[in-house]
């Protein structure tokens, strides 16, 4: 019926009141071409201000329905308090979002080389697989290649060779190696290094289910766990240790 109305007469209470059936059948793309056709006619018609707010946000366009909430306070003078609430509920949304989107957008570098040197120094150094050795022949271009390359650039210990070497790992694991499971460690303890624990986390699963005696992958990836706070029980009660040259694991 006010279909029919709106054909007689394009009215803003009309609309709000088509609106306001649409609210309530949850067809939220409806209740926004209503209300706004409403505020095209009466721009200060609060009730269909915070009707399309209110349809914005379940639409997930939380800053549409700040924007919208806000102009409703304004012309309201504020004396509506469930919208000055969504304002300050929206508020906190918003910039959850941005927060969000500034930190995934944020290009992934490296800590100081300071805390990148006493992070790998934490972990006992190990000599590379046989076929890594300085004096090694390895064919130029190939994973071998340039996982060597990576680790020579580790031993700088600057800026600059950890940027290197981050680079370089992930090209090793490209390129494939013969030394996956080691490749694996490394480049995922830059990719943690570089605050992409996610991506770090499939490295060092992948490193273990490759080799599961490499006991840093293992304690690597028990330490990024516990840090986000998502530690599977029996990573928190496990732990690693050598005796007699055996690898143990007690849970």
């Amino acid at each position: 019926m006010y279909t029919k109305a709106i054909l007689c007469r394009p009215d803003p209470i009309f609309y709000s009141n088509r609106s306001a059936c649409f609210n309530a059948l949850s067809e939220w793309e409806k209740v926004v071409e209503d209300t706004t056709a409403a505020i095209a006619l009466d721009p200060e018609y609060v009730k269909a201000l915070n009707r399309r707010a209110h349809a914005y946000e379940q639409l997930g366009k939380n800053s549409e329905a700040l924007l919208d909430f806000t102009a409703s306070c304004i012309i309201d003078g504020f004396r509506n308090e469930g919208a000055a609430q969504s304002v300050e509920r929206l508020l906190k949304k918003v910039a959850e979002e941005k927060g969000k989107k500034m930190l995934a957008e944020r290009p992934k570098k490296l800590p100081s080389s300071t805390f990148v040197s006493n992070y790998l120094q934490s972990f006992r150094s190990r000599p590379p697989p046989p076929g890594l050795e300085e004096d090694a022949i390895i064919p130029e271009g190939t994973g071998d290649y340039h996982l060597r390359l990576g680790l020579e650039a580790v031993e700088r210990k600057t800026v600059e060779g950890y940027e290197e070497a981050g680079r370089e790992f992930e090209t090793a694991v490209e390129l494939e190696t013969n030394h996956e499971a080691y490749a694996l460690n490394w480049r995922g303890t830059f990719k943690y290094l570089q605050g992409d624990a996610a991506e770090a986390l499939k490295d060092l699963n992948g490193s273990i289910e490759l080799d599961p005696s490499m006991t840093q992958s293992y304690i690597k990836r028990a330490s990024m766990l516990l840090e986000l706070g998502t530690t599977p029980h029996f990573y928190c009660v496990s732990y690693l240790h050598y005796t007699n040259g055996m690898l143990f694991r007690r849970s």
